[in-house]
């Protein structure tokens, strides 16, 4: 089995397909107004539209804008480098300034304009470089 992709459904994809390439510096495939991928090595994310939720049982199977739990994670080269890149577009979206955690990444964290948190981090002690050397 291997791990595809992970999808959000937003009442707007339009704003987060211009969110996404604007903090990640990819293109987004755009397939239709209501459907979107940034794919890269690791996998893919894709958006959704809240209208494409007919085709998976009706509203009731997902709300757009009311994640909580979940954190889309992406390595860096740099996250302080990536952090000043983007501190004046995110300005109140960040949740945690590049912070180096416990387990050894150095993370930077805050949220889409829906709300989703997303993280963009860089493995800085020799035990998280190794996890992610493949």
């Amino acid at each position: 089995m291997n791990f595809v992709s992970t999808r959000i459904i937003t009442a707007d994809v339009k704003r987060l397909v211009g969110f996404y390439e604007e903090v990640t510096g990819a293109k987004l495939t755009l397939y239709t107004e209501d459907f979107a991928e940034l794919i890269t090595e690791a996998g893919t994310l894709a958006i959704g539209s809240t209208r494409t939720l007919q085709l998976f049982g009706g509203d009731h199977v997902a709300q757009a804008a009311a994640n909580r739990t979940a954190i889309i994670e992406f390595r860096v080269a740099d996250v302080d480098a990536e952090y000043q890149r983007l501190a004046g577009s995110l300005d109140e979206a960040v949740v945690q300034k590049p912070t180096t955690m416990p387990w050894g990444n150095r993370s930077l964290l805050f949220r889409d304009p829906d709300g989703n948190l997303v993280n963009f981090f860089t493995p800085v002690t020799v035990e998280a470089i190794r996890k992610f050397e493949r």
